[in-house]
This record gives structure tokens, C-alpha cells and sequence, in this order.
């Protein structure tokens, strides 16, 4: 499709999801007018409002294409500038014991999951499913992970619609946590990058509460999601294909370049390129002011994508499972944090 037709079929999508972000910006300055504060912050009212629009109506083709690329290359776009406002020494002030916290969160998820999975009765690889998605990245995971060991159809589609859904109720949840917990805006940071399932609701969980936990959550999420690559190759050499051989590299569903997403690159070369002082600081206000609104309109479409009526299709022993599999990655995460004594 040629560039004039391609900004044509995208644009009645994308003015939705500007137009359902504008709304959710102009709600929470209501609320700050009126309250002094937002009740709910844009970010998340965003999500809401997109939910509600999908739940009341369903989306014309002609709309979903636009939404589908918020979603997705908008958000990854966000992402990226968002490199260019972090304060890369603030947030690796943890040192070396936030990594082997995040590998083994993971390594600790996976297995938890993957094991409640089995114990409710799940098949293997829709257990491995829900682990993948719980533990790493969300309906990302899913998807690298599904074709590498064969899962059925109706496995991907069970695990996403309860992962998606029980995503929003997290970003909406987790803050809850902070004063009972006693943590700070830093520690907050890290326990929403280590549990919220996809990036785009890490955002919406952590910048309501800080500029720092926002930015500390991004990093630590976006550090799990490389850890995709590892997983996804385990189980390809775990799960031959119907020759006996491994799945290859650069096969199909094995292609490794699909692990290390441009944007993540990005978002650690231009925060890298900040320290160092390449940035000019008064580039970094607009930049992140850009990439704010930018993921605003992410957060509408992730909202518009979240289709409630899914989780009726969904079995008790899925539901289950991804439930007690959260519970279980907040309550390892809180762990790691204190063990590690991570601040």
C-alpha cells in the first residue's frame, strides 16, 4: 500500500484515539480545576474511556486499522522520546541488584505460573502461555511464544483476553499499594515494571504517581521484555519441531531481531545520549511533553482494544490461573525488593 493510501486507511483510527485522549486530558483538568488534584489521571482515564467506547459500540473496520497503529507504533514512538527526559545515573542508582531482581522475577514467575497453570488443570502449553505473559510481556510474550511451541488457536485467544483485561485492573489497583507498602516513588517504579504485564500499562500505572516511578517502571519493563529473547529460545529447543530438529534461528516464529524492538534501542541510546549531555536541556521540556500526549492517544487505544465481553469466553481454570499468577508475581516482586534492598 502506497504512503498517501496507507495515512488515508490509518486516519479515521488515529483521530479516534486523539479525539478519546483530548476528552480524557480536558476530564482530569475538571478535576484539578475542581478537586485541586485528578481523582484519575488522563493516562488511565484515557484507557477507561476507551474501554467504555468499545463496550457501548463496536468498532467499524474502518476505524480499527488507525486504532491498531496507536496501539503500537504510536506507543513506540512515545517510548523512544521518552529516552531523551530520563535521568539515566538516577535511575540505575539500585546498581547491579535491579538486574539479577528483574532475571529473577522472571525465572521465579515463570516457574510459579507455569505450575498453578498445571495444578488447575491447564494443558502444557497454554500453561506456558499464561507464564510467558504473566511473567514477561503481556499478549508480546504470547504471541513470540505460541508458534515456537505449537499452541492451538484457542489457546493464544484464551490467554490474551484474560491477560489483556486483567492488565487494566492492575494499572488501576497497584497504586493502591504504595502506603500500605510504605514505598517509595522509586520502589514503586521498580514493582510496576516488574509486574504489569505490557508497556503501555506500566505508563499508565506508574507516571500518575511520580515523574520517577514512571520513568524507573519504563526502564525495569522494557529491561524485562529482553528477557523475552532468552525464553522464547528455550523453548524452541525445548519444543522440536514434528522433524526432530530445533526450531532454527530465523525460522519461522524464531527470528531474534523481533526480541530487541527498535524503540527499546532507542529509548537506552537517547537516554544514554542525555547523560553524556548530547541532548541540549532545552530540548528535553518539549520532548517529553511531545511523547506524553503521544502516549495518551496509546493509552485510548489500548482502551478501544480491550474487549470485556472476551472474558465469558474464557474458562474458570484460565482465569484462575492468571489471577493467582498476579498475586503471586506482586508478592515476589515485593520480596526482591526488599531483599535486595532496592530504594
Amino acid at each position: 500500500m502506497k504512503g498517501p493510501q496507507r495515512i488515508a486507511t490509518l486516519l479515521p483510527g488515529l483521530a479516534l484515539t486523539a479525539g478519546v485522549g483530548l476528552a480524557a486530558v480536558a476530564i482530569a483538568a475538571v478535576e484539578e480545576r475542581v478537586l485541586g488534584h485528578p481523582v484519575i489521571e488522563g493516562l488511565v482515564l484515557a484507557i477507561l474511556l476507551g474501554m467504555l467506547l468499545r463496550t457501548a459500540w463496536t468498532l467499524p473496520a474502518v476505524l480499527q486499522p488507525g486504532v491498531a497503529f496507536s496501539a503500537k507504533q504510536v506507543l513506540e514512538v512515545a517510548v523512544f522520546l521518552l529516552g531523551a527526559s530520563v535521568d539515566l545515573p538516577l535511575l540505575l542508582s539500585a546498581g547491579p541488584s535491579l538486574a539479577v531482581g528483574i532475571v529473577l522475577l522472571v525465572v521465579l514467575g515463570l516457574s510459579a505460573s507455569y505450575g498453578i497453570g498445571r495444578a488447575l488443570g491447564l494443558p502444557h502449553t497454554l500453561s506456558v502461555l499464561v507464564a510467558c505473559g504473566n511473567s514477561i510481556c503481556g499478549n508480546s510474550a504470547i504471541a513470540a511464544v505460541a508458534p515456537v511451541i505449537h499452541a492451538d488457536k484457542e489457546h493464544v485467544a484464551s490467554a490474551i483476553a484474560f491477560t489483556a483485561i486483567l492488565g487494566v485492573v492492575v494499572v488501576l489497583t497497584l497504586p493502591l499499594l504504595i502506603h500500605p507498602l510504605g514505598l517509595s516513588d522509586y520502589q514503586y517504579g521498580v514493582l510496576a515494571g516488574l509486574t504489569v504485564y505490557a508497556v503501555p500499562q506500566v505508563l499508565a500505572a506508574a507516571f500518575p504517581v511520580s515523574l520517577l516511578s514512571g520513568q524507573v517502571g519504563t526502564l525495569v519493563k522494557l529491561v524485562r521484555v529482553l528477557m523475552l529473547g532468552p525464553v522464547v529460545l528455550f523453548f524452541a529447543l525445548k519444543h522440536r519441531n514434528d522433524a526432530g530438529a530445533p526450531v532454527a534461528p530465523g525460522g519461522a516464529g524464531m527470528r531474534l531481531t523481533r526480541f530487541v524492538p527498535w524503540f527499546i534501542i532507542g529509548f537506552l541510546a537517547l537516554a544514554l545520549l542525555r547523560s553524556a549531555g548530547a541532548i541540549p536541556p532545552g530540548w528535553v521540556g518539549p520532548t517529553r511533553m511531545v511523547s506524553g500526549w503521544l502516549t495518551v492517544a496509546a493509552m485510548a487505544a489500548l482502551g478501544l482494544g480491550v474487549d470485556l465481553a472476551a472474558i465469558r469466553k474464557v474458562g474458570g481454570p484460565v482465569i484462575a490461573t492468571v489471577t493467582a499468577s498476579l498475586v503471586v508475581l506482586v508478592l515476589l516482586s515485593i520480596t526482591l525488593i526488599h531483599v535486595l534492598a532496592i530504594r
